[in-house]
């Protein structure tokens, strides 16, 4: 049985970039053959209202992992970028299956990835240890490596900044094959994922790219 339910999980989890090197390791979904999301999965569904959840207080303030409880169970989070704006880049393709993809003329590309469903790598009440089930079910060496990053949380320039938290980890050209980053976050809560993967030729363009990046991406709470 959990085999059956980790293979149809494989067709929701966010899967970054092809060919990824994250120490030493390969990032990849381990059944590419397995069914792709329902259509309903990017279906919009009518907002509903959760008894005692204050949704603009939630989005008023950092999500930190310990946080992840305070969002409302069943909708998900976003992620708003423009970073098709940026100089350099351009978009591959757009809201496909919930992910952005996006490539920069200098070779890197970057993956942002919103899955829901994820129920099974869910440990309730608890973002930390779920995102870490979600890194080890893609790549069970990945836990070595990670380190706490942020995002921006929430939207309108004229409001105070305010992050949240994800899991990240990066490597090196020097290790061999491209220089990566990825970052994710596992929502317990709403049983949602958020996934960012940035792939880049060297060391130098991964920095580059990933301060361009990450300037314009913005995890969008639940409303």
């Amino acid at each position: 049985m959990a085999s059956n339910v980790r293979r149809r999980l494989a067709g929701l989890v966010a899967i970054g970039a092809a060919g990824v090197l994250l120490a030493g390791c390969s990032v990849n979904v381990p059944d590419p053959a397995a069914p792709k999301p329902s259509p309903s999965v990017s279906t919009l569904a009518t907002p509903t209202i959760t008894p005692g959840h204050d949704a603009a207080a939630v989005a008023a303030k950092d999500l930190p992992l310990t946080a992840g409880g305070t969002l409302a169970p069943g909708e998900p989070v976003t992620v708003s970028t423009r970073l098709e704006e940026v100089p350099g880049w351009s978009v591959v393709h757009s809201a496909l299956q919930g992910e952005n993809r996006y490539k920069k003329t200098d070779g890197c590309t970057l993956a942002v990835r919103v899955s829901v469903n994820q129920g099974p790598l869910v440990v309730a009440g608890d973002d930390a240890a779920s995102t870490k089930e979600l890194f080890t079910y893609l790549n069970a060496g990945a836990l070595d490596g990670l380190k706490p990053a942020s995002l921006r949380w929430g939207e309108g320039s004229d409001k105070p900044q305010h992050s949240v938290e994800f899991l990240g980890l990066e490597s090196s050209a020097a290790s061999g094959g491209k220089s990566a980053l990825v970052l994710a976050r596992l929502f317990s809560a709403p049983a949602s994922s958020v996934y960012v993967s940035l792939s880049c030729p060297d060391d130098a363009t991964l920095k580059a790219a990933r301060a361009e990046a990450l300037a314009q991406l913005v995890v969008v709470p639940p409303s």
